[in-house]
């Protein structure tokens, strides 16, 4: 007969919106174990297993701490509620975290207080477009009050209430393997159960397994960022945020699930390093960010196609994609990351595609550089199975592409991750310069405003740097003296004609004094971020956003974190943010008007 021998909770802690899935390891009548789903619909040797999920519900209310969610909550901000903040944002569990966290959490005074003066919308203009499911609702789901109906992962029944000692109450709320929290679930506990089932009589057979989670926690959100308008000129009061005719590009790497090891990140709890957890996080940051064009590194193949294109799609958005090439990974092949590209079918239309294989080009290298004895040596050093993505799209007016083929508005967007180790300078520097050759031989073809996005694992200053920024390496750049291969002589060929300028740039010649805290997040000596990487090992900008400064004007971008929005006493990923990364996004003009014929 069908047994259950185990189930268990891969997270031990549910939070909000985040899809919850025991494990449970199944002995077949043929004595085999097996974790496969035995549905009614396909029984097996006559059984089946039944799923059941219930909201324990307690007449205590409980509230969860904002800061640290699986804490329970003993204060309160006041402040919060006179400035009509969600109030699940106002929970401390201690009055050393409301200390720690006041320089991070009075922001959020300041911003309702000025989104008042500006538009009388504070809520929907500071955290519409970046709440989760579960702010503003602890006050309603403390209740111990429930309705007669439950409406829960798209299924609709009566509750099942059946009262047990204590003052607990049992609400059904799932009959599936799989449940996903909900806001009305937030500082309950839920108990799960599975039990195996005769198909002819729907009699129950056998000891009922069952699991009780922690309390459901909501989904920490970040302090939303804003986009900053970029003025050389005049004052930041005196300019808009958004401008019509512009469009906006994010470059961003989300961190693979297949190196977000525990080991690695272990300052990480380990719920909010789980992928349920942190995809449903990120997408809600990135959709929440309305970018025109979406830029992601480190992407798995697998989670490309069964999470963020379907996703995205949901949001306007068409998805392409490049995974790596495999020649050095062993491992299973979906889990393989690659370069994703989305933009809103709205605002562009899909011209061409171009993908950069630095395999194929190692391979071209050797063959017409390196002798017959020494191929096997170099081809060991050079490939790293690296790919870029290269983009050409054309602007949408009115929805739907200008009429007049001779005068189109095109748009090259080149994405990569040049994820090479920091011993193989040479490496690095020939893969930067490969991809800004190919880039020149697009624009060589058409007369194209461009931009190269990535994480190019290279801090500012260093030589793949100075290219991509200088357009050349200075041939007595520390960088060039690792190149056992020559393969980056003579010095004089690492140049290109592209007038590249980085877009985070643009604050240091920015004007005017409310831009001064902008600044101080900035690099004085390399006018970069002062980082878009943050771990226990490493804090360094090596992600950026470059733009043909001939063709396109930065307009805007989006504000860069400091060390307090990250918390002093933790690195990335976090609770709140789920990449150990961050975002970096730019709203651009087109300053002319591109022909091709």
């Amino acid at each position: 007969m069908l047994n259950v021998l185990r189930v268990h909770l891969p997270s031990d802690i549910p939070i909000v919106g985040c899809e919850l899935t025991p494990y449970v390891l199944l002995r077949r009548p043929d004595k085999t174990v097996t974790t496969d789903d035995v549905t009614e619909i396909s029984p097996l040797d006559g059984h089946f297993l039944r799923y059941k999920w219930y909201r324990v519900q307690s007449d205590k209310k409980v509230a969860v701490c904002s800061v640290h969610p699986s804490e329970q909550a003993t204060l309160q901000c006041l402040g919060c509620l006179k400035a009509k903040i969600p109030v699940s944002k106002s929970y401390h569990c201690t009055p050393k975290c409301f200390s720690d966290a006041w320089q991070h959490h009075r922001v959020l005074h300041d911003r309702a207080a000025s989104a008042v003066n500006e538009n009388g919308n504070e809520e929907e203009e500071v955290f519409g477009r970046f709440n989760n499911s579960g702010s503003g609702s602890i006050n309603t789901t403390l209740s111990s009050s429930a309705s007669s109906t439950s409406l829960t992962n798209g299924n609709v029944y009566p509750a099942t209430v059946s009262q047990r000692n204590g003052g607990e109450t049992w609400f059904e709320v799932g009959r599936s393997k799989t449940y996903t929290p909900s806001a009305d679930d937030i500082g309950h506990v839920l108990k799960f159960e599975c039990v195996v089932v005769d198909a002819e009589t729907k009699l129950t057979v056998g000891h009922t397994n069952t699991i009780l989670t922690s309390r459901v926690i909501p989904a920490p959100s970040p302090i939303p960022r804003q986009l900053i308008p970029v003025d050389t000129m005049g004052s930041l009061d005196d300019r808009r945020i958004t401008s019509s005719g512009t469009f906006t590009v994010l470059s961003y790497n989300i961190l693979s699930d297949s190196y977000a090891s525990n080991d690695l990140y272990n300052y990480c709890p380990s719920w909010a390093l789980s992928w349920p957890y942190r995809r449903q996080n990120l997408l809600r940051e990135i959709v929440g960010y309305r970018a025109d064009i979406i830029c992601l590194q480190e992407v798995q193949s697998d989670h490309y196609d069964e999470f963020f294109a379907p996703e995205l799609d949901k949001h306007g958005y068409y998805g392409l994609y490049k995974r790596k090439t495999n020649e050095v990974y062993n491992g299973n092949i979906n889990t393989i990351d690659g370069c994703a590209t989305f933009f809103r079918r709205d605002r562009f239309s899909h011209v061409k595609k171009y993908e950069v294989e630095f395999n194929k080009a190692a391979q071209s290298l050797t063959d017409a550089m390196i002798p017959t004895t020494q191929k096997k040596n170099a081809l060991n050093r050079l490939v790293k199975d690296n790919v870029a993505l290269i983009v050409v799209l054309e602007a949408k007016v009115n929805n739907q592409p200008i009429d007049n083929p001779g005068k189109r508005q095109l748009l090259c967007v080149a994405n990569t991750h040049v994820n090479v180790h920091q011993d193989l300078k040479d490496v690095k520097l020939w893969q930067v310069h490969t991809l800004l050759k190919g880039l020149e031989k697009i624009a060589v073809s058409a007369d194209i405003p461009m931009l190269v996005c990535g994480d190019f694992n290279s801090v500012p200053g260093s030589a793949p740097h100075a290219l991509l920024a200088m357009g050349k390496v200075d041939p007595s750049h520390p960088d060039l003296a690792v190149d056992p291969l020559n393969i980056l002589r003579p010095h004089s060929k690492l140049i290109h004609q592209l007038p590249l300028v980085s877009a985070y740039s643009s604050f240091a010649r920015t004007v005017g004094l409310g831009y001064e805290q902008h600044k101080r997040r900035m690099d004085s000596s390399t006018n970069e971020p002062l980082f878009t990487n943050v771990t226990r090992d490493f804090i360094g900008s090596l992600d950026y956003i470059f733009y043909t400064a001939d063709s396109l004007v930065v307009e805007s971008l989006l504000e860069l974190l400091d060390e307090e929005s990250l918390r002093k006493d933790t690195a990335l990923p976090s609770p709140e943010w789920s990449s150990d990364h961050i975002a970096l996004l730019a709203e651009f003009r087109c300053c002319k008007n591109i022909s091709r014929r």
